[in-house]
């Protein structure tokens, strides 16, 4: 929406899988599209990204704008260039979550033999790369300490952009708790699971993913599952619940805020981008932080919760300061101090002018 006329490019592009918006747009993509099995085996392809994001012609752009959390960074920047990352993370699954992808109970031999051989080389291209933007934003305050530790590179936050005018206020509450999301194994829905299952109170569990039947084996009868729900379940889920769980740590986390648009507080683990979402204070907030990824730590922070006192419309309010609007105002005066404090060299900014890197 800021760069109407922006050429995107992708290491690769299954139509249909992105937005219309995105799907009506010019995509470049890289050999991987070309390769066997890539539209549902992609990340077996993981050595071979670094290479694939070199091989894109950007001559001829003024402003490339990388949206990274694996190598879109490392594209190459024409001299003269103006080159902004927008960084998720870096590359989580060569570093902190390596064991969570590619452990022996995550990854069959074959790929973990490849990816032992591939880590070195995959982490010496991913740091060294970390030169090519010119400047760094990162998605939080905790994305900014990873890119300073792991790339000792500077960086501004600007929070992602959360569709909170999709979300009702609401003041229904019909008892159950809510954990809504991929069931992945950093995501620690387990937590939430055999906490619950432990209490008695009831939970739903709303998401699909390869954890699903391990969790079904873990729940007590109060404890549900939903699989994948459209946006309109989940909205009412949202509406109708007490209370959302966010047992993981996250880079960020639009659920929470999903959630506080519709007038719910969140029980959230206390590190991550759960401490900049979640205002845990005295008075209510918008919801409850517990120190431990433990049961207890958890069940703890739900007696807390069922003594506060929330207000949903305070709720809301707080949740709309990570809008949609807020995010294309506060993006758009970032990259045009960046390009008026720069000299550009080549054609004024235009149609081909103008790069951005979505993967």
């Amino acid at each position: 929406e800021l760069y109407p006329d922006a050429t995107l490019f992708a290491l690769l592009h299954n139509p249909g899988s992105v937005s219309p918006a995105l799907e009506r747009r010019r995509i470049r993509t890289s050999f991987v599209q070309r390769l066997p099995f890539a539209a549902t085996r992609y990340r077996h392809y993981l050595p071979l990204f670094p290479a694939a994001v070199s091989t894109f012609d950007t001559s001829g752009f003024d402003l490339i704008i990388s949206s990274s959390h694996c190598v879109a960074k490392g594209v190459r920047t024409p001299p003269g260039a103006l080159h902004v990352c927008y960084c998720y993370t870096p590359m989580r699954y060569i570093w902190d979550l390596y064991d969570d992808y590619f452990g022996p109970e995550r990854a069959g031999l074959l790929t973990r033999l490849g990816m032992r051989l591939a880590l070195r080389p995959l982490r010496r291209w991913d740091v060294a790369s970390a030169s090519r933007p010119h400047h760094f934003i990162a998605i939080s305050e905790h994305i900014r300490r990873r890119i300073r530790s792991i790339y000792g590179k500077p960086s501004d936050v600007i929070y992602p952009p959360v569709d909170t005018d999709r979300f009702r206020l609401s003041t229904q509450d019909e008892g159950f708790f809510l954990v809504a999301g991929a069931l992945v194994p950093y995501k620690s829905v387990d937590l939430a699971v055999r906490a619950f299952s432990l209490s008695g109170d009831r939970l739903i569990v709303a998401g699909d993913g390869p954890e699903l039947d391990r969790l079904r084996g873990l729940a007590a009868p109060n404890v549900t599952f939903t699989g994948w729900v459209p946006d309109e379940e989940l909205r009412s889920l949202y509406e109708r619940c007490t209370a959302l769980v966010f047992p993981g740590e996250e880079d960020f986390g639009i659920v929470p805020v999903e959630a506080m648009a519709c007038g719910k507080p969140v029980l959230a683990y206390a590190r991550g981008g759960a401490c900049e979402t979640v205002l845990d204070r005295p008075d209510g907030g918008t919801g409850v932080l517990f120190p431990e990824q433990t049961v207890d730590s958890l069940l703890g922070a739900v007696k807390r919760l069922r003594v506060a006192r929330f207000t949903p419309l305070f709720l809301r309010s707080h949740a709309l300061s990570f809008g949609r609007e807020v995010f294309k105002a506060r993006f758009r005066e970032y990259v045009e101090a960046r390009q008026s404090a720069r000299p550009l060299t080549g054609k004024p900014l235009g149609e081909k002018q103008l790069g951005r890197f979505p993967r």
